[in-house]
């Protein structure tokens, strides 16, 4: 094969290659991580969705569901502050439940926003999706347990067919594909 251009960094030679197909001016690192965020939304839709207005100050494992909710929103809302290059962190204080929800989704939204845009990222995908994302997802884990504690659990699903799509990071979401009996 005569000289082959630099791909994902790396001189390719001599081979034969197998592509895969690659949309134009997508950086993949930046579109995972948007569909991370998606599968964070969803996931927090089914353990926020139905629960009543009482969960938000159930006491019975620790923090109370309201102030886990109102920490998950600090470092989305860091995790933009870094990609944009001024971070920022801030401790909130807990909202009333309903107001909590809304924060959360909207800092999804703002994130997810940022990340679909052309703008560069200040902030490696790696570190952003190891630290404040992978924080939000243990705790939204840790809100559906505190569910079932409180005596209103989720209903389980197959997550691997559920229909998560990049940028749908509101609080609808679509209806379950395979719910668990």
């Amino acid at each position: 094969m005569p000289n082959l251009p630099r791909l994902a960094g790396m001189r390719l030679a001599g081979a034969r290659l197998a592509f895969c197909a690659i949309f134009s001016g997508m950086d993949e690192k930046r579109e995972l991580l948007r569909h991370t965020l998606a599968t964070l939304a969803y996931r927090a839709s089914r353990t926020l969705d139905g629960a009543p207005e009482s969960f938000a100050s159930f006491a019975g494992a620790g923090r109370l569901p309201v102030q886990i909710l109102a920490h998950i929103g600090d470092p989305l809302d860091w995790a933009l502050s870094a990609t944009v290059g001024h971070e920022r962190w801030h401790s909130s204080q807990p909202l009333a439940w309903a107001d909590e929800k809304q924060r959360f989704f909207a800092s999804l939204r703002a994130f997810d926003g940022f990340l679909a845009s052309d703008k560069p990222l200040r902030a490696p995908v790696e570190r952003l999706f190891q630290g404040p994302v992978a924080d939000a997802l243990t705790h939204v884990g840790q809100l559906a347990m505190l569910r079932r504690l409180a005596g209103s659990p989720t209903r389980g699903e197959n997550f691997y067919v559920a229909a998560i799509s990049v940028g749908q990071v509101g609080a609808e979401q679509p209806a379950a594909v395979k719910p668990f009996k």
